[in-house]
């Protein structure tokens, strides 16, 4: 791997740039909305996929709902309470994410679920630019495009916008704008761009801390310090202070999954083969040359949480977790294309090998749904819209978690059947019954079926399985 270099001298020129003749201004400036236009197309690819998921009732209130609740709370000027981790639950006590209030404005203006899922494809898809800019630097703009066509697919991305809402989002587009900055030794750029990180999520101060040890050994002893700093001092703020004052314990809930004894260190982060897998799907879209960059280093903290964790959710490739990792090794990618200046040939086969991969493996992703299946309708829609149609506004109600973020922006959503174990007794309940042609639902909702009349609840209506009930005495 290469070392980092310690010069202060500005950009290099872009290697290939011999390849290229002289081209007009508008040819030029075409090329320069490349990036863009990616994102735009992106933006497109990413909103379908999401919207048209909760369009079917496949979107689900771990965790849509959640986050709608918050970001409904502070349109509303309230603390971020969700009743969908429990009555009066104040998510801060849960994760650290206060750069959601930033959504407010647009949840109030558009107060919908779609708000957010579009709001993160957006978010995403900005990502798209620092990265094709890049590598159109690095290569050539056919290259450069054609990496961002890779990375727009690569499937940390699209897990993430194929699994409702995360604060995620934010830190996509944060970190490859800061490694873009850092490719071109831009530091003090960086460094700005890093330092909203700790406001996404409790686990990014660590990567903030190594963003800041990069500048400082690559010669701005000044800023890298200083964004060290921010990066320690603003973790032990957030996971010691700031999120036991919120939680109902009086505890960082998550803090013993790190802690717990586990034997030998390096067992612990490396086994089970697992781990070893998801490194080597994590940079085989880069045909491993990311690993030629000192870019990638910045991906360690990371993937050194995750593996170190005892939540075995962490180590593969599902849900979001993984997409912050993907603009670090792809940005790690070009940067490293930019190393081989003079292999072209090298260059070439590298990126046509990074974008057949993507394309070949999308039979296997979430993008596949919009060749098809994500624009039939599903099956229980109109029947689930007719029964929930008949829920006033800012009622109380429990939900199974397939409909629960059908109905978190104009009521107040318990879980179920968490609920039924809580003590609160909402006034309504809307659950699906298999057993009565109703869809699916998850494995702790369907025995807990039963017991919904001895609680005092009676039906009201029914469509196709999907049943709304309220308490006898309202």
């Amino acid at each position: 791997m290469s070392s980092l270099a310690p010069s202060r001298s500005r950009p290099r020129p872009r290697p290939f740039a011999v390849l290229m003749p002289p081209r007009g201004g508008d040819v030029q400036q075409r090329r320069a909305s490349r990036p863009r236009l990616l994102a735009v197309l992106f933006f497109a690819v990413y909103a379908a996929l999401s919207v048209t998921k909760h369009l079917q009732l496949r979107s689900t209130g771990y965790d849509l709902g959640i986050f709608e609740q918050a970001i409904r709370a502070y349109a509303q000027l309230r603390a971020p309470v969700s009743e969908l981790k429990g009555a009066g639950y104040h998510l801060l006590g849960d994760h650290f994410h206060p750069i959601l209030a930033t959504l407010a404005p647009l949840y109030r203006l558009f107060p919908t679920p779609l708000t957010l899922l579009t709001a993160q494809a957006a978010l995403i898809a900005l990502s798209v630019i620092p990265v094709t800019r890049l590598a159109i630097r690095t290569t050539t703009p056919r290259l450069g495009t054609a990496i961002g066509i890779a990375y727009g697919l690569s499937w940390g991305l699209q897990k993430a916008i194929a699994f409702d809402f995360h604060e995620i989002a934010f830190a996509v587009p944060l970190l490859a704008f800061c490694l873009e900055r850092l490719a071109v030794r831009h530091r003090r750029a960086a460094a700005l761009w890093a330092l909203p990180l700790v406001l996404v999520k409790e686990d990014l101060p660590l990567t903030v801390t190594a963003i800041g040890l990069y500048i400082l050994l690559c010669g701005r002893r000044r800023v890298g310090t200083a964004v060290v700093a921010y990066g320690v001092l603003s973790g032990l703020l957030i996971v010691l202070v700031v999120i036991p004052a919120f939680n109902p314990d009086g505890q960082y809930a998550y803090l013993h999954t790190a802690t717990e004894a586990a034997g030998n260190p390096l067992t612990r982060l490396l086994l089970p083969p697992q781990k070893l897998g998801t490194l080597i799907v994590l940079l085989a879209p880069t045909v491993f040359l990311a690993l030629r960059s000192p870019l990638v280093l910045l991906a360690l903290p990371t993937v050194a949480w995750r593996f170190w964790s005892t939540n075995p959710a962490y180590w593969g490739l599902d849900y979001h977790y993984s997409a912050v990792l993907m603009p670090i090794v792809f940005l790690a990618f070009a940067d490293a294309l930019g190393r081989l200046n003079r292999r072209p040939r090298l260059v070439t086969r590298a990126v046509a090998a990074s974008v057949a991969g993507s394309v070949l493996a999308l039979p296997f992703l979430p993008l596949r749904d919009l060749a098809g299946p994500a624009w039939r309708p599903s099956p229980w829609s109109g029947a689930a819209r007719e029964v929930m149609a008949a829920v006033p506004d800012g009622a109380e109600i429990g939900a199974v978690n397939y409909l629960a973020p059908q109905l978190t922006s104009r009521a107040r959503v318990y879980r179920f059947p968490q609920v039924l174990d809580s003590g609160t007794a909402p006034e309504w309940l809307l659950i699906s019954d298999p057993a009565r042609g109703g869809m699916p639902g998850f494995a702790e909702e369907l025995p807990r079926l039963p017991e919904i009349p001895s609680r005092g609840y009676r039906l009201v209506i029914e469509r196709s399985g999907i049943q709304l009930y309220r308490l006898a005495d309202r």
